[in-house]
């Protein structure tokens, strides 16, 4: 090969920017909150390991019943109860289909409710990346005691913390 071919070559590898996996994962997962059924918060979860996806959820009704976007809200304390969270259908997802995901990873588009976050950490998951907070700050702590690593992503993917 050229010198000038092999210039070339090198100049197309350098404007070539690839996606780091956390911030590909990140991406997916919000392509999954597009799904979502319940307006009130729109979120997206993956859970992979080694660099594979095993399974992905969003915020949606029970199966086979009717979605929030159609029949309205069912609303205790301020929130919408009709709905299972990302992560638990992610969870679900997996279990239904006979998949281990024992030391994986879950990406989440808003940091996991405390429910959420119960079934991640009992589910065998080593690693949250997550998105926006959402609003339980006991996962912060408990993450610690289990050795779970929490990982905030900012809206591109890219770590932030």
């Amino acid at each position: 090969m050229s010198r000038l071919a092999m210039k070339q070559k090198r100049s197309r590898k350098e404007k070539l920017k690839r996606a780091g996996w956390d911030e590909y994962f990140m991406n997916v997962a919000k392509v999954v909150s597009s799904r979502s059924t319940c307006d009130r918060k729109f979120v997206g979860a993956l859970v992979m390991r080694d660099k594979t996806i095993l399974s992905t959820g969003y915020n949606g009704s029970v199966r086979k019943l009717e979605h929030c976007s159609e029949i309205g809200h069912i609303m205790e304390n301020g929130h919408c109860v009709a709905t299972i969270h990302a992560e638990a259908n992610a969870i679900i997802q997996a279990a239904k289909n006979g998949v281990c995901i024992d030391g994986a990873t879950i990406y989440t588009t808003a940091s996991p409710c405390w429910s959420c976050f119960k079934l991640i950490a009992n589910s065998g998951i080593k690693r949250i990346c997550f998105g926006e907070f959402y609003r339980d700050e006991r996962i912060f702590e408990i993450a610690g005691k289990l050795g779970i690593e929490l990982v905030k992503l900012s809206v591109a993917g890219g770590k932030t913390q």
